[in-house]
């Protein structure tokens, strides 16, 4: 008998062999991974959480050793854990930065959840002691370029006005710069301040200052933990080129009601956290403002600037399976002059989340996140309202699969849609003569798909490896400009120069139409061989992608700089790096050396032609070029981890440079063409932290800085035309600044009443720039009027600043 099978039915009996087939291979290929790496015995799993005794909130970061094997695991950012071992008893050791290490000897015969609780080493503030920073497991890990600082440590650096700042403690670290004194964000590894993805609770911030670069918008008191990755980034981060900054908030004290904070001479905080239900929920509320410009009321004088931020977080564990989070920060500067000239803007983050427990081995989060920077601008001589800004709805779904004691996964996706506001003008007063005008919003749509893993081979090599693919849609609804040879600035032959090309036409593009659309592939590798327990050697490869553009022609950002997403114009920017590093400890942990060298490349890096004007400008292609970029360079980190005398001396050798070569061979390109020095790069930096307790009541910090200038271009010449005096400049950021260098210091008073009370407080006394150096912010040339010879003036912004601030907690 013959039977016939229609097209239809043989297809779907092709299609269930193929998945047949497919499963088969997929088991196969576990049970391969599974034998090799000895699954084939008897195994469990011992997994659970750790947390703060005290206030029972998780900790991360935290070592979790078996003595016995010489392997172990560490809590990710929810303070969870998970370890499979063969059948037996063994010997469990748990140890965490500041906190008492506690052992104890388990019978792995079943599969256990066991937590544990870890007390801190003393109630009082003490020197700070990172000898578990740097455990043998830590040395074979596969993760480099990456820095981590404790909240202690922040606190015990002096700073400026006696406002502990997170982000000017990460100068110190080798790698990391400022465009210059009292300049807004921070460089790593010679990318632009627009390349760091900075994440607070996984929400994005856009700003990361206060006061034009003064003070970080991240009040340290709400911070639990940071970590800076410089390179080796794992595939679960995208979106920037150079850096991300992970800050993750407190939970909140789910045991006891408590309140800290502090008052300064510029600037007070205060800090509330307790128990929403005893040991399942929390709440904290961290509140912080500057008041300086109260005192300038009772003068004359109608200037005024001025900050204030709010943290806040709820935490519930609904069951052992179960966590919901719910986190915001909302702050503000304002900036006035004269009542004439009002400047407002700041961020505004929200976020739900959502941790559950599949099993002892498989570990997720679900995020809902909306991210908010606002700018608004008040001429009231002139008689308008500016604002503008950006929004995103972020969606992210991340799971943690340990899937062995030797391979862990990480994988999940996440959906970004992004509002951006380019300016919106509004009369202030009827009689301004103003008319309203909306520059065209623009949106966008960014979904990415992550694959890591961490695999430790043997008992020497580890590795690292994964895969990011991103894809953006740029979106109307929007009139675009059309122009002739699709090109938005050309090449006047003549007086060889870039200029605006004017349009030919226009194009409409309705309400989520797609504009332009791109997508790349993004490869994650890093691999560590353990020479011995105390050395290794890593390297690291990673590629990233970068869909949005800070249009800024300043060296670093300000609040009135636009971000704009890529189009057919505005190229999506595209980075190389490699990485090579040896890593030592010494004498126990008790010191320890990072020596990094890298090399980074950026394909499709903006810049600008001369004179380009970015404010309130619709059509901003009509300004830019792309060109390319490459960094490299060398840093050293030397750590002093134990004893009352303890710090590090980082020292950073670098090279940072842009091109924008000509499109066609008449084309003169930037600067001839030729490559030419970024307005961040620094061939030298040097850093020097110390901290000293000399007893139970004084403690001292010191932090010494050196750095080259910042480069500039400064004319070398002149001449006359028609009467008038032209100046003639030397090749782009030909020149640069003198060099930088300052020395702070601070001494904090513990009083020794603290002891036994429920009040605990101390006094921090600083002075930043002891010895007053006038370091230049900029040079600017003009000619004398009464010698009419030509002069420069130096612009210096802080001389020696001493400051004073009462802290305490109950």
């Amino acid at each position: 008998m013959v039977y016939k099978i229609s097209e239809k039915k043989s297809s779907i009996l092709l299609k269930n062999l193929l998945m047949s087939l497919n499963k088969i291979a997929f088991q196969f290929i576990l049970l391969f991974i599974c034998l090799s790496n000895g699954v084939a015995q008897e195994k469990f799993t011992l997994s659970g959480t750790v947390t703060d005794k005290r206030s029972n909130e998780s900790l991360y970061g935290v070592n979790i050793i078996v003595t016995d094997l010489k392997t172990g695991a560490t809590t990710n950012e929810y303070g969870f854990f998970s370890l499979s071992l063969p059948k037996g008893t063994y010997q469990i050791e748990i140890s965490f930065l500041g906190y008492e290490t506690i052992s104890e000897s388990i019978i792995l015969d079943k599969n256990i959840r066991k937590n544990f609780s870890l007390s801190e080493t003393t109630q009082q503030l003490k020197e700070v002691i990172v000898s578990e920073r740097k455990l043998k497991s830590e040395i074979k890990k596969p993760e480099m370029s990456v820095n981590k600082l404790s909240i202690q440590e922040v606190k015990e650096m002096p700073v400026l006005l006696g406002e502990v700042d997170i982000v000017k403690s990460l100068l110190t670290l080798p790698g990391v710069s400022s465009a210059g004194e009292g300049q807004s964000g921070f460089n790593v590894r010679g990318g632009g301040a627009d390349q760091n993805l900075i994440l607070l609770d996984e929400a994005t911030i856009y700003n990361s200052s206060h006061l034009f670069g003064l003070f970080s918008v991240f009040n340290p008191d709400a911070i639990k933990d940071l970590k800076l990755y410089k390179g080796g980034i794992p595939a679960r981060y995208g979106g920037r080129l150079s850096s991300v900054l992970d800050i993750y908030q407190k939970e909140g004290n789910s045991n006891d009601f408590h309140m800290n904070g502090g008052i300064g001479l510029i600037s007070s905080r205060l800090l509330a956290e307790g128990p929403l239900q005893k040991n399942k929920g929390s709440f904290l509320v961290a509140g912080r403002g500057t008041y300086a410009h109260l005192f300038l009321k009772l003068t004359d004088n109608n200037n005024s600037a001025y900050f204030y931020d709010l943290n806040t977080k709820l935490s519930y564990k609904i069951n052992d399976n179960n966590n919901i989070y719910f986190s915001g920060y909302f702050g503000r500067d304002v900036f006035t002059l004269n009542n004439t000239f009002v400047n407002t803007y700041g961020n505004a983050v929200l976020n739900l989340r959502w941790n559950h427990l599949f099993s002892d081995k498989l570990f997720s989060n679900m995020s809902l996140i909306y991210s908010d920077y606002y700018y608004g601008l008040e001429l009231d001589f002139i008689g308008f309202e500016w604002n503008s800004g950006i929004k995103n709805y972020n969606f992210r779904y991340d799971f943690k699969h340990y899937v062995t004691d030797k391979i862990k996964l990480t994988y999940g996706a996440n959906a970004i849609y992004y509002t951006f506001n380019p300016g919106k003008i509004e009369p202030s007063r009827p009689d301004s003569g103003i008319n309203s005008d909306q520059l065209d919003r623009k949106y966008a749509f960014e979904s990415a798909l992550y694959w890591d893993a961490e695999h430790q081979i043997s008992d020497k090599i580890s590795v690292s490896y994964g895969l990011r693919y991103s894809n953006f849609l740029r979106l109307g609804e929007q009139t675009l400009n059309v122009y002739e040879n699709n090109q938005a600035v050309i090449f006047n032959p003549t007086f060889q120069i870039y200029e605006s090309a004017e349009p030919i036409g226009t194009k409409y593009y309705g309400r989520n139409k797609t504009i332009a659309q791109f997508d790349n592939w993004e490869p994650r590798l890093g691999i560590s061989y353990a020479l011995n327990d105390r050395q290794s050697i890593k390297a690291s490869y990673n590629r990233m992608s970068q869909y949005l553009h800070l249009i800024s022609n300043t060296q670093s950002p300000t609040p009135l700089d636009v971000w704009a997403p890529s189009d057919s114009f505005l190229k999506p920017q595209i980075l190389d790096q490699f990485a090579l590093g040896y890593f030592q400890n010494f004498k126990e942990d008790a010191y320890s050396l990072e020596v990094e060298t890298y090399y980074k490349k950026i394909q499709d890096r903006v810049d600008y032609i001369d004179g380009a004007n970015l404010i309130a400008n619709e059509a901003i292609e009509r300004v830019v070029l792309n060109g390319r970029g490459r960094a490299y360079g060398l840093e050293i980190l030397f750590r002093k981890n134990e004893g009352r005398f303890n710090g590090w001396l980082a020292y950073t050798l670098a090279r940072t440079e842009q091109q924008v070569a000509g499109r066609t061979p008449e084309e003169t390109g930037i600067n001839n063409g030729d490559w030419y020095k970024t307005g961040f790069d620094k061939l030298h930096d040097l850093s020097c932290v110390g901290n000293y307790k000399l007893n139970e009541k004084w403690r001292f910090g010191a932090n010494f800085s050196l750095q080259t200038g910042q480069p500039v271009t400064f004319p070398n010449g002149q001449y006359e035309y028609l009467g008038i005096t032209i100046p003639n400049y030397t090749s782009r950021n030909d020149s640069r600044l003198p060099t930088y260098h300052r020395l702070d210091f601070s001494a904090t008073l513990t009083p020794t009443k603290n002891k036994n009370r429920t009040w605990q407080a101390e006094w921090v006394f600083g002075i930043y720039n002891l010895y007053n150096r006038q370091n230049a912010a900029s040079i600017t040339f003009r000619q004398n009027d009464e010698t009419a010879r030509n002069e420069a003036i130096r612009l210096s912004i802080f001389g020696i600043v001493p400051s004073v601030t009462y802290n305490f907690k109950f």
